[in-house]
């Protein structure tokens, strides 16, 4: 454990714990919705639209917390980046549900449920990780597994796609394929946090 010369503030590292958890709360949120009737898509997709809203706000919490702490956890461009990633992946699952709802898709494909399946371990590992930043404790295997998950959905997205041209005609798959574009978007956003995670790694070694 490295020594502190200087009381440290962690509230930085709260708020981006609880962005995560927002991240795992819409997860959930989209779940229902792939499982749900068309009649429920606006309900869910307005529950999916305040888990992204309180993450907004969770993201510009962070700000303020940083312009005045007088000492952070981790730089400040630091906890400015993994907070920005986390809000654009929750983002783009909101866009994801909301495309759903307006397109009323109620027929998604079985690569929606396996896309969804990596990014809810995504987002669980994300969450964890974000709580043991203050020690860097195991962040390595985190920073591998999601990057291992990504590449997981990457082929999941070329498979969906293809499979999308061959089954639809252009206009059904030009809305479905904006959803699994929407999807895969996730995954790298959030392979982006791990990835920067594993800069922060690399730089307190």
């Amino acid at each position: 454990m490295k020594l502190r010369l200087f009381p440290q503030e962690d509230a930085g590292l709260v708020l981006l714990s609880d962005m995560a958890q927002q991240l795992v709360l819409g997860v959930r949120t989209m779940s229902g919705i792939l499982g749900a009737t068309t009649r429920d898509y606006d309900r869910l997709a307005e529950e999916l639209h305040q888990h992204e809203a309180n993450s907004t706000e969770l993201h510009y919490a962070l700000l303020t917390s940083m312009r005045s702490s007088f000492v952070n956890p981790l730089p400040r461009e630091d906890l400015y980046a993994l907070s920005r990633l986390l809000n654009e992946a929750i983002e783009k699952l909101d866009g994801a549900a909301e495309l759903i709802s307006l397109y009323r898709l109620s027929k998604l494909s079985r690569r929606a449920t396996e896309q969804l399946e990596v990014i809810t371990r995504q987002s669980e590992l994300t969450a964890d990780a974000m709580k043991r930043l203050n020690s860097m404790d195991e962040l390595e295997e985190y920073w591998i597994e999601i990057l291992r998950l990504a590449k997981r959905a990457e082929r999941t997205h070329r498979i969906w796609c293809s499979e999308l041209l061959t089954d639809h005609k252009p206009l059904v798959y030009a809305r479905h394929r904006d959803v699994a574009n929407q999807l895969v978007d996730v995954t790298k956003d959030i392979r982006k946090v791990a990835t920067h995670v594993g800069s922060i790694l690399v730089k307190e070694s």
